[in-house]
């Protein structure tokens, strides 16, 4: 019976170098094949040209590079790429690279499908099929950034984990993702460049603060009343406001970091003057910054963009109250790679 090959890329430096002890060899041919592995990102074992051709045939006998597939790259009319990424087990998340005149942003996935139940997100419909390992999270970016330096001649700047699924309900991966990625032996980014964004899970934003983490947090908040909240996030029966108003502050009490939370204003939901006053209540126990982000509709027109002159009265509100506000425009419309229109079709 044949058995199963490991997942190389599960193994740590030190495993891998062990490895090679206990085959006979030196423990320096594991850090050999771990900078193909990771700085290189190689997909299969002939690529790594500094080891013989038979100790690769020995990878190749007792392991294998489960390297993701981009299967379709789609481009938008304002330079938005999207890509349809093929798992090693079949199964497809989508990944975004987003272009301004400065940067590149990486928005990647962190499940299949999603954990969460937010009624405005063409991927909660999906519900969740597995969550990604830090091989997939890692090789996310690395296709993002080829494409980068392929389209726009420069690397990548930032990644903001918005893509597919919710990062804290994958929260040891998605940590383990960010190690390589910030890691000099592997991209060697800053952690000041990623942000990880959730839609509120108490428990681990408490657990990531006592971890001493250096990358950013954004919250989707999209309301700050509890029954409208649930209403349009029904999870939030379970993660109510008040935690995650106190988790919050214990995160900011331990790393100092601004909060960034994420809002849409809904026709007939969020679009009243005591929603916002109570966004700027909200706001106020931590420093913070708001994106109201344009809405995308997925369909079937149960929620609706606002009108402007709601969103220009929760800018004055949140202004007014010194409270920073940008207003996003979403990028990639046209190709369903905007905001909460991931897996809308595919």
């Amino acid at each position: 019976m044949e058995t199963k090959k490991r997942d190389i890329r599960a193994l740590t430096k030190e495993q891998l170098r062990n490895f090679f002890v206990q085959q006979g060899d030196k423990a320096f041919r594991g850090n050999q094949v771990y900078e193909w592995l990771w700085q290189k990102s190689a997909h299969d074992f002939d690529a790594m040209t500094n080891i013989s051709k038979e100790t690769r045939q020995m990878l190749e006998d007792n392991f294998v590079i489960n390297h993701i597939r981009v299967d379709q790259m789609q481009r938008s009319s304002d330079g938005t790429i999207k890509n349809a990424v093929r798992l090693h087990d079949g199964l497809v998340v989508e990944s975004v690279l987003i272009p301004t005149e400065t940067r590149t942003t990486a928005c990647v996935s962190s499940q299949v499908g999603c954990s969460l139940d937010c009624r405005f997100c063409a991927t909660a419909r999906l519900k969740r099929m597995r969550n990604l390992n830090p091989d997939e999270i890692y090789d996310q970016v690395v296709a993002i950034d080829n494409e980068s330096r392929l389209y726009f001649d420069r690397p990548l700047s930032n990644i903001v984990f918005m893509g597919m699924g919710e990062p804290l309900m994958n929260y040891n991966n998605v940590l383990k993702a960010i190690d390589k990625i910030t890691s000099p032996e592997g991209l060697g980014m800053s952690p000041k460049r990623i942000v990880v964004s959730t839609s509120g899970v108490p428990k681990i934003i408490k657990k990531i603060a006592d971890e001493d983490v250096k990358f950013g947090l954004a919250v989707s908040l999209h309301s700050a009343i509890d029954e409208v909240r649930t209403s349009i996030m029904p999870f939030n029966s379970t993660f109510p406001l008040k935690d995650l108003r106190e988790a919050l502050e214990y995160w900011y009490s331990k790393t100092k970091n601004r909060i960034t939370y994420e809002y849409v204003v809904w026709k007939g939901i969020n679009d009243t003057q005591e929603a916002a006053d109570a966004l700027v209540k909200f706001c106020k126990f931590a420093p913070s910054k708001v994106n109201i982000i344009e809405y995308n509709p997925i369909d079937d027109g149960e929620f609706q963009q606002a009108h402007g002159s709601a969103v220009e009265m929760y800018q004055n509100t949140l202004e007014r109250n010194g409270i920073t506000v940008t207003v996003r425009r979403s990028r990639g419309k046209d190709i369903d790679a905007a905001c909460g229109q991931l897996a809308n079709k595919s």
